[in-house]
């Protein structure tokens, strides 16, 4: 069974890859490069100070960033037990693929995935509780791209993305929690 999803991963992964969209190039390049989302990351950390209580703000960002740690920490930890080779470095797959960057590091799950999943999903939770408005859906379109980027540069297979993004939100999810229960504990100190 397991021979057969990866087969049905690579398959699917080549027709992504070698579609009419991989023509692309330079945009994908564009987008899957982490300096194009240093701007995001940054409005990420304003709308978070400005947004949330005072109180609140220094803590949401340290979550933020703890998070982001973890979901790294994390990828790397998997990826260097699983050991997944990439598209990009299989024998088998280099010859009918587009390869437009060669990374040298694992491929199982997407790290790009797992962390801007985790962020997105972390910032938007944060900020429709205090701030709430119908525009922060936006912030999906990052995680949504910078997926998809993986799999036309050909350092990704569909499976390591759909994992990486699952990550990401139960990542997000969790440490969702851990601020809201960091900030029950802080009003109860306030009340002492």
């Amino acid at each position: 069974m397991w021979e057969s999803l990866i087969e049905i991963d690579q398959q699917f992964f080549k027709y992504i890859n070698t579609s009419y969209l991989s023509k692309f190039e330079s945009f994908w390049l564009f987008v899957t490069q982490l300096e194009t989302w240093l701007p995001l990351y940054i409005t990420f950390f304003f709308f978070l100070f400005k947004k949330l209580p005072k109180r609140l703000n220094l803590l949401a960002m340290a979550i933020m960033v703890i998070g982001t740690v973890t979901a790294i920490g994390l990828t790397d930890l998997v990826k260097n037990t699983v050991e997944r080779l990439r598209p990009s470095n299989d024998p088998a797959m280099i010859d009918s693929i587009d390869i437009l960057q060669r990374p040298e590091s694992f491929s199982f799950w997407s790290g790009h995935t797992a962390v801007s999943v985790t962020v997105s999903l972390l910032v938007y939770l944060l900020l429709q509780r205090y701030a709430p408005t119908r525009w922060w859906q936006l912030f999906f379109i990052w995680p949504f791209l910078f997926a998809v980027s993986r799999i036309f540069v050909g350092v990704h297979y569909p499976l390591d993305v759909l994992v990486g993004a699952i990550v990401g939100i139960i990542l997000a999810m969790l440490f969702y929690k851990i601020f809201k229960k960091s900030c029950i504990t802080f009003r109860a100190l306030d009340l002492e």
